[in-house]
């Protein structure tokens, strides 16, 4: 019987009988003649099938090679007209294979980030060099009838420890973050707390460097901290993925992750200040300045530094370069603790009154920005270092003076006698120039 027939008892019988006794076949022939032919057409029926199948089998792989030929000149062309569309120029085969290449890369990242434990170990490496900071300040408010009062507050970021010595660890922020303090509370990664002191700053680009005393730390502290590892930043390339970690929001130290999406980015910043940042997806919030942006490798590439302040913007955060801030950092190191400041009575004097030179000035004028000298006392020792009128002092002992506010601050830690190196920009032939002097301050004069 052939597969998928069906007989009657009566047939089957029949069929049966013609071959025992070699009788007519119900197809009136040969019962044996009629067998051997059925088997003659099965084999047939089973070449040709062979052969219908390997023709389908060949015609598949002639079109699945032009497909996927296909695919990759159009894949080749659609990257060169992304690219074009850039403003830059793909000219040849070799820098395709390089974006495919970079892709590739990147593919690979992403599955590292996703999959491996690795990730989790760098990360674990890095936050015991990340302190929080908690800045306890006083501010003035005025008042709707033209009075003021003063008013106790505190605010979040973060830090980096960079540095430690017999003495002293060392630990860089950003300015605004420490900028008119009373006191800085530090918090490491043990959750023990420390004071902390201003080493050294420079408010232009948003740096600081605060020491904490290594004798007010348990053993246990000492042992669980850790110094960061500085990269370099001028070896950056677009899509470096990175991560970011700070006090987010005054939580606590926070983990974030993205990629390098610009280099080089002129910003201005919510305090309307501007300057040359990284620029990442990586999530950047509040009580995150001062904090690390790091590389797969554990090394520290940029100072976190804020985030646009724009309704609606998402995705942008930003950091100053490592490779800009090691100098500044390095020189702000070196300077000395004045920890307290002097008394009243005993406190140094300049003899000169001031002047803020605000930003808009700046831009309009091109003024540099810093304390202006309006006018000088006779016979000050202001006068007597060399000091002008319409002078603009913007360094006091090393220190990046931007305001009017910083100098009287920052004056208020020298006592009468002290020699401090002061610069001050002063117009000559229509230009600014930097002049270097030296200023012993005097005493008050008496009210």
């Amino acid at each position: 019987m052939y597969e998928n027939e069906i007989y009657s008892n009566a047939d089957t019988q029949r069929y049966a009988t013609y071959q025992t006794q070699g009788g007519i076949g119900p197809e009136g022939g040969n019962g044996g003649g009629s067998e051997g032919k059925g088997q003659g057409r099965r084999k047939k029926g089973r070449l040709r099938k062979v052969l219908f199948s390997a023709g389908l089998g060949l015609m598949f792989g002639l079109f699945a090679g032009a497909g996927f030929y296909g695919v990759k000149m159009g894949a080749e062309m659609l990257g060169t007209k992304m690219l074009e569309g850039t403003g830059q120029e793909i000219a040849d085969q070799d820098k395709i294979s390089d974006i495919q290449e970079a892709m590739g890369q990147m593919s690979k990242v992403n599955q590292v980030v996703l999959g491996r434990d690795e990730v989790t170990e760098v990360i674990n490496d890095v936050i015991p060099a990340m302190v929080s900071i908690v800045n306890n300040y006083t501010t003035t408010v005025p008042t709707f009838w033209g009075q003021s009062y003063t008013r106790q507050g505190a605010s979040a970021g973060s830090g980096i420890i960079i540095a430690r010595n017999e003495e002293e660890l060392l630990i860089v922020t950003n300015n605004h973050v420490v900028d008119e303090t009373d006191e800085l509370e530090i918090t490491f990664i043990d959750g023990s707390t420390a004071k902390a002191v201003i080493k050294g700053k420079d408010a232009e680009m948003d740096l600081a460097v605060i020491s904490v005393p290594l004798g007010s730390l348990s053993e246990e502290t000492k042992n669980q901290i850790a110094v960061a590892a500085l990269g370099d930043s001028d070896d950056l390339r677009l899509g470096t993925y990175v991560f970011a970690i700070g006090n987010a929001l005054g939580y606590g130290q926070t983990v974030s992750d993205g990629m390098i999406s610009g280099l080089d980015r002129e910003v201005r910043m919510e305090d309307g200040s501007t300057g040359t940042f990284l620029q990442t997806t990586a999530a950047i919030n509040s009580g995150n300045s001062g904090g690390a942006l790091f590389t797969l490798d554990g090394k520290v590439i940029g100072i976190n530094t804020g985030k646009i302040g724009e309704t609606g913007v998402e995705g942008m955060g930003f950091a100053i370069p490592i490779s800009t801030a090691s100098p500044i950092i390095s020189e702000l190191m070196e300077r000395k603790i004045r920890n307290d400041k002097v008394d009243e009575e005993e406190q140094g004097y300049m003899g000169v009154i001031l002047q803020n030179v605000t930003k808009d000035v700046t831009q309009l004028y091109g003024m540099p920005q810093g304390a202006f000298v309006y006018s000088l006392e006779e016979d000050s020792p202001a006068q007597k270092a060399g000091i002008h009128v319409k002078d603009v002092i913007v360094k006091f002992d090393g220190g990046h003076i931007s305001s009017r506010e910083d100098l009287l601050n920052d004056i208020q830690y020298y006592k009468a006698g002290d020699t401090i190196s002061v610069t001050v920009m002063r117009l000559v032939d229509g230009s600014y120039e930097s002049v270097e002097l030296e200023i012993t301050l005097g005493n008050k004069p008496q009210e």
